[in-house]
């Protein structure tokens, strides 16, 4: 994997990882700024769990793009954002959870796509 690729995926994990801190600590902002809704009870503790999940991901991805192809990590990192990006389309375009950060979120997960999806079409 070129050097500018590690760089993207470094940059992606980080984002992931800071993205799991905030839900992990701070649910309720979270929440109001991604999809404008107050949450109690066990959505909060799903938030968490989803904020665990993303701090992993992006630790791992982290670690794994010194990984000369990228392997593992770039594919986790490459799925993760085509997933993340049509759903939260899917929920801006078709629900009343739009949040002011909602919209940016979509932008910043289908350019991540696309840069990784380059690097990792380079890496087959």
């Amino acid at each position: 994997m070129r050097a500018a690729h590690r760089s993207v995926l470094g940059i992606a994990a980080a984002i992931e990882a800071v993205t799991g801190l905030l839900l992990l600590t701070v649910p309720h902002l979270m929440a109001k700024l991604l999809f404008a809704v107050d949450v109690s009870g066990v959505a909060i503790v799903i938030g968490r769990v989803a904020g665990i999940a993303l701090l992993a991901l992006g630790v791992g991805c982290w670690f794994g793009r010194r990984d000369a192809s990228g392997g593992w990590a770039l594919m986790a990192m490459l799925l993760y954002n085509v997933l993340v990006t049509l759903y939260l389309a899917f929920v801006a375009l078709g629900t009343e959870f739009v949040g002011v950060l909602l919209w940016p979120a979509v932008v910043v997960h289908a350019v991540l796509t696309i840069i990784l999806g380059s690097a990792w079409s380079k890496s087959c």
